[in-house]
């Protein structure tokens, strides 16, 4: 019996048998949605914040393996960097103020030796004063669903056949908009986002030989979407509506 498998279709493959890997790069001001990219600025930007565990990964989903035990995550946990991200460049930049507050402790020693420095050298302390959010942003990755849908189909002729498979998994985050002054929330959205996996695969089954001999040959491959996009795109989904919503409520104003 002879069996040769593939798991990459050959025109991924160069003539070595080594796959072709293309790096792709983006712009440091490319947002997944277009449409929060290219908004209307805010007449005054709305200040902000975002502490580490403000918005945090509240699964605890390990990523699946049906081999072995996989003790990494299934979402990053830094999902903040998102949120921050989605703010800084809503309406390239011209929405929001958004305060740093993640590495907090470490802008705090910052100055506290710039002002130590100077009143050493007994030179004017020219530190100008932290920027003060009004607005918090609190929320988190609330769950990732596996295999909420799946399916497929395949056909095979004279030992020719052909499939395809297909399936979805879904991640769902909160976000709450919470006034600094009464702590009351003003705003609160839920986006849920689909991730995509599908694959494609051929083969060919046959007796040679007087029917003595078998030869089957496969070949195939698989997409998977990124959970990292994918959670990206539905932070995005949540601050464009956030930001919507404030609209129709009077909280600020477009230009």
């Amino acid at each position: 019996m002879i069996l040769l498998s593939s798991c990459a279709s050959k025109d991924l493959l160069n003539g070595s048998g080594i796959p072709n890997i293309v790096i792709k790069s983006s712009s440091i001001l490319t947002l997944q949605s277009e449409e929060l990219k290219n908004i209307k600025p805010a007449k005054r930007k709305p200040v902000i914040a975002i502490y580490p565990n403000s918005f945090k990964d509240h699964t605890g989903a390990r990523k699946s393996n049906n081999s072995f035990a996989l003790f990494s995550t299934a979402i990053t946990q830094a999902p903040e960097a998102f949120l921050i991200r989605a703010l800084k460049h809503a309406a390239n930049g011209e929405f929001f103020q958004v305060a740093e507050r993640v590495g907090l402790d470490s802008l705090t020693k910052e100055r506290q030796l710039i002002r130590s420095t100077r009143e050493t050298f007994e030179e004017d302390n020219t530190v100008r004063p932290l920027l003060l959010a009004g607005l918090l942003i609190q929320g988190g990755v609330l769950s990732i669903d596996t295999n909420v849908k799946s399916g497929g189909a395949g056909a095979r002729a004279l030992g020719i056949g052909s499939s395809k498979e297909y399936r979805e998994d879904l991640i769902t985050i909160s976000l709450r908009l919470v006034s600094v002054s009464t702590g009351e929330v003003l705003i609160e959205v839920m986006v849920s986002k689909t991730i995509t996996s599908a694959g494609i695969s051929q083969d060919i089954f046959r007796f040679v030989d007087n029917n003595t001999r078998l030869i089957e040959v496969e070949g195939g491959s698989v997409e998977n979407e990124s959970t990292s996009i994918a959670l990206q795109q539905a932070i995005e989904e949540g601050v464009l509506n956030i930001i919507k919503t404030g609209i129709l409520r009077g909280y600020w104003e477009y230009e």
